[in-house]
């Protein structure tokens, strides 16, 4: 025997035989028309992602704009619907000073409504965005609508339209300036 013959090299070596390795699982291969209906599903989902969005983008067209308006606008409106309450003392005057303390958070950051007249009142000594006069007016004018409001005060008609001619007074004084200028210009007096 050679000693260069694979036999005999190792003896022990496998056999080819041996040497067969074990069997592979079998491949799934996809069914096409699943693909098929894949696609077909992500076109759909697409189509009605695109329809959904167009519809909200027509909806969100058609809503009319927000129109802001400015604080001592809807303070004089306010006022206004308060002279329907004018044979009413205390609804009146509730509706008067409320008006007045949110124009003055709404105008000037201060904290009206939520504080007693007193409260209010200290916090505004404090601050240079109102005159002096301006304060002690509204000091007296506060101070009535809580005697009406709580200590059951009831005034009289000229009282009343007192009140309400110092909160118009109040709001006319203190509104921005950019917006007296223009309505000085859109209602000229004419001498």
């Amino acid at each position: 025997m050679n000693s260069n013959s694979p036999a005999s090299i190792n003896s022990s070596a496998p056999t080819s035989a041996n040497d067969i390795r074990g069997l592979k699982p079998p491949i799934d291969i996809p069914n096409p028309w699943l693909w098929v209906w894949a696609g077909l599903a992500v076109v759909a989902l697409v189509v009605i992602l695109y329809y959904a969005w167009s519809y909200f983008q027509k909806k969100a067209l058609k809503l009319p704009p927000l129109v802001i308006i400015p604080p001592h606008e809807r303070a004089r409106q306010k006022l206004q619907e308060a002279l329907a309450l004018f044979s009413q003392p205390r609804p009146f005057c509730i509706l008067v000073s409320d008006t007045i303390r949110v124009y003055l958070e709404e105008r000037f950051n201060f904290h009206a409504p939520e504080r007693t007249t007193e409260e209010f009142l200290h916090e505004l000594k404090a601050t240079n965005l109102l005159l002096p006069d301006q304060k002690e007016s509204l000091g007296e004018f506060l101070s009535v609508c809580d005697m009406v409001k709580f200590a059951r005060y009831e005034p009289g008609q000229p009282e009343l339209q007192a009140l309400h001619e110092s909160a118009m007074r109040l709001i006319d004084e203190t509104e921005p300036a950019a917006t007296t200028e223009t309505r000085a210009t859109a209602n000229p007096v004419t001498a």
